[in-house]
């Protein structure tokens, strides 16, 4: 039985808790976790089996008896984490982004390569079965060599508010959207084409959130405009952000429910790029983060004909149980293809995944990433971040020469 421990107690953290010890209860062993808010770890011990906690981060890989880390603190501190652990002779799952620059993942990527310990990054989205069927039928050729993508996802303001309240709305803690979001994306991208990203091109604009209203103030807890505001959270209404943040700011300062339109806001809410991959392939891509509903679309162009998919989470359509693929060949036909909706978090792509990792189940579609992936994927938007401001291609060689 393996056992693991947990750094960070965010969202994320939580479907790493006791979950993944419940659903494999023969295979892994959860046995600690860090968080740099002492307050905000009891909490989530509690809620978790009340396994031990550990105020040092370096105390809990000489004592926890771990042999896997799963890291899922701020997206600009998980360098620090990776490396320290392989360091001391332990294999890392991290949360996506891998980490949020150049330099930091080239000090992952040597530290991987020096110690000889592994990275395995949490891309979920690969074990979606929607996804991991589209992937089927690229692979199948039913659609030829794929020449371009197509590919569109939308936020409601619902989701896409979060990001803006919280400590993503710093370029230099997330990378902003291209980084912390949009490594998903170009991870599927990247794993259905099975090719690597050669130069990109980017614009984007934030014109929805930061300041883009009068009526704004510091925190929706104490904001004068809270009656009139649609993204006003309640957050000592909700138990969870209570006790795992109101209860606890009082510790590192943190603010959970900061106004979305603040003026210390740097990340775009509307961004557009441009992909090149070495075999040709071309990804069009928007994220757009203030989206009435929420949904994503994804064509797909090849040699062979074309392919469409897409899937609605809220608004319209949201209720349908199937997923929709359709395939239009050269000879005129129309290809219909539908499956049952899983279910589960991400679309049961988080418990996939964690079976990957708890039981080295057989990886026929090559779901499981490592270091290079997750440098490939979070790449793309680092690029995409300097595109915009160089207003010119950026090259992913450059950044890690």
């Amino acid at each position: 039985m393996k056992k693991y421990a947990i750094v960070g107690t965010g969202d994320r953290a939580a479907a790493f808790g006791k979950p993944m010890a419940d659903a494999f209860p023969n295979e892994v062993e959860f046995v600690g976790v860090f968080d740099s808010n002492p307050l905000r770890a009891h909490t989530f011990a509690q809620e978790h089996g009340g396994v031990p906690v550990y105020t040092d981060f370096d105390t809990m890989l000489s004592q926890s008896g771990a042999e896997l880390y799963v890291i899922a603190t701020p997206d600009y501190t998980h360098h620090k984490y990776i490396i320290r652990t392989m360091e001391a002779g332990f294999d890392v799952v991290t949360e996506k982004p891998m980490t949020t620059d150049s330099d930091k993942c080239k000090a992952i990527l040597e530290a991987e390569q020096r110690t000889g310990r592994q990275v395995t990054v949490a891309f979920n989205c690969r074990f979606m079965p929607y996804m991991a069927q589209l992937k089927t039928i690229i692979e199948e050729g039913t659609i030829g060599r794929i020449l371009s993508i197509d590919f569109n996802w939308y936020l409601d303001t619902l989701h896409g508010a979060q990001y803006f309240r919280r400590w993503h709305r710093h370029m230099h803690q997330s990378g902003g959207l291209f980084v912390h979001k949009s490594t998903h994306h170009f991870d599927l991208v990247n794993w259905w084409l099975d090719d690597e990203p050669v130069q990109v091109g980017a614009m984007g604009t934030r014109q929805y959130f930061g300041a883009s209203r009068e009526q704004r103030g510091e925190r929706c807890l104490t904001c004068s405009f809270k009656k009139s505001c649609e993204h006003y959270i309640d957050i000592q209404a909700s138990r969870y952000l209570r006790e795992f943040y109101y209860d606890n700011e009082k510790e590192d300062g943190y603010i959970r429910d900061k106004c979305v339109f603040g003026d210390d806001i740097d990340i775009y809410d509307t961004m557009s790029a441009q992909v090149q991959y070495k075999r040709g392939a071309l990804l069009n891509y928007t994220l757009v983060a203030h989206s009435p509903y929420k949904n994503w679309s994804a064509t797909f162009n090849g040699t062979g004909g074309r392919m469409e998919a897409g899937e609605y989470f809220r608004g319209p359509r949201a209720e349908e149980p199937m997923h929709h693929i359709q395939i239009y060949n050269r000879a005129g036909e129309v290809i219909s293809r539908q499956s049952k909706k899983a279910t589960g978090s991400h679309g049961g792509g988080d418990y996939r995944l964690q079976q990957m990792i708890c039981t080295q189940a057989e990886d026929e579609l090559r779901q499981r990433a490592g270091s290079k992936s997750g440098a490939m994927a979070m790449l793309i938007g680092v690029a995409a971040n300097r595109s915009i401001a160089e207003g010119k291609n950026i090259r992913i060689q450059d950044l890690l020469d």
